[in-house]
């Protein structure tokens, strides 16, 4: 029996990358065209952070929640979790994340901070990775237009979409909590990625590493 310390991450995947992808295939083609109306959720999503407002806020916060919900429901638990076991506690978490930026939407008058500031700006650059850099990825790497992934029917630009509006919640604690789920979810598929060799992970990171700028310079130059 060999010892633990000789086990690689790649071991303990019980899938390969053609798999992963084909996975993906499988499941756009049985909810197409959905994936259109996801995509345009996600371009009306930038615009309302853009635009700002309390109206926009909350709009903004079900989109996002709404995205989570979705993905993890109709992928996480209907087909990822049938070759990952990880799938399988992840789906309700993004389940309870997504009532939980609904009521965050419902509760607060005006939830969002604006996009003009550094954080701000930050987090608007992180939805612009997610709603439309992520879906292009899998064309940009020679991959079929049927293995794009977008925000709202798969899991991983969905979490990022939500970091990126999480990071303008006004209040510290609510935007912590709500960064919870996505950010966690986040770490371990970049880990996921890189350990099947997939490019995607480095979306991931990148996305991960502005949600951190973005918090980082909401603590150096608060906003109320």
């Amino acid at each position: 029996m060999s010892e633990w310390w000789t086990y690689r991450p790649s071991d303990f995947l019980l899938f390969s990358p053609r798999v992963y992808e084909r996975l993906i295939e499988s499941h756009n083609a049985g909810v197409w065209p959905w994936q259109l109306a996801a995509l345009a959720a996600g371009l009306v999503l930038i615009g309302l952070v853009r635009r700002g407002g309390p109206q926009s806020g909350r709009a903004a916060l079900a989109l996002a929640g709404a995205g989570l919900a979705m993905s993890g429901w109709g992928f996480l638990w209907s087909r990822y979790a049938g070759i990952n076991w990880a799938a399988a506690y992840a789906a309700p978490a993004f389940l309870t994340a997504g009532a939980g930026f609904a009521a965050v939407a419902a509760l607060l008058n005006a939830p969002l901070r604006p996009t003009v500031r550094p954080a701000g700006a930050l987090a608007a650059v992180l939805l612009a990775l997610a709603v439309i850099a992520y879906p292009l990825a899998a064309p940009s790497l020679g991959k079929p237009w049927s293995a794009a992934e977008i925000a709202g029917v798969m899991p991983d630009p969905s979490a990022l979409a939500a970091l990126g509006v999480a990071a303008l919640v006004r209040r510290p604690f609510l935007a912590a909590a709500l960064a919870a789920v996505p950010a966690l979810w986040s770490l371990y598929a970049a880990m996921t990625l890189f350990t099947l060799g997939a490019p995607e992970a480095w979306l991931i990171a990148a996305g991960l590493a502005l949600f951190v700028a973005a918090v980082t310079a909401r603590a150096v130059q608060p906003y109320r």
